[in-house]
């Protein structure tokens, strides 16, 4: 797992195509802006959530699952409670993910395990939205 700052900085700055899981479309949910955030930035950011698939979140089409998503996944960024994770971390996994990404207050320590034992990269109970601006992270717009 990323121990330092300078690892998460250097996963955040090679990292151009995101998985949101859990996204949602209420512009109230964390997940939301965070995602708003990360478009912003200059990130590709794929919503993924079974419920809203074939809608649009921010003017993103929504995949039902990682599975369905074309094309390489840099990172995947879980906004789903902790003891759901170890589903999508394995999914990723599954996938070929370049790392996994658990979000504040998502711990699953198993699931970690098993992501970095897979050759991800693995943030747990950390925000990107925190993390970009504290960290000076060179994001795709600059």
């Amino acid at each position: 797992m990323p121990a330092d700052d300078a690892e998460v900085k250097a996963l955040l700055e090679r990292v151009r195509t995101i998985a949101l899981v859990g996204a949602s479309d209420r512009p109230d949910r964390p997940s939301h802006g965070v995602m708003a955030y990360l478009l912003a930035q200059g990130y590709r950011v794929i919503p993924v959530n079974p419920q809203l698939a074939g809608r649009e979140i921010l003017g993103q089409r929504v995949a039902a699952a990682l599975s369905d998503i074309e094309g390489p996944i840099d990172m995947v960024d879980v906004f789903r409670r902790s003891d759901a994770a170890g589903e999508v971390v394995d999914a990723a996994i599954a996938v070929g993910a370049g790392s996994v990404w658990m979000q504040l207050g998502v711990i699953d320590a198993a699931a970690a395990a098993r992501a970095e034992a897979a050759g991800l990269a693995v943030v747990m109970d950390r925000c990107p939205r925190i993390e970009i601006p504290r960290l000076g992270v060179a994001t795709p717009r600059g």
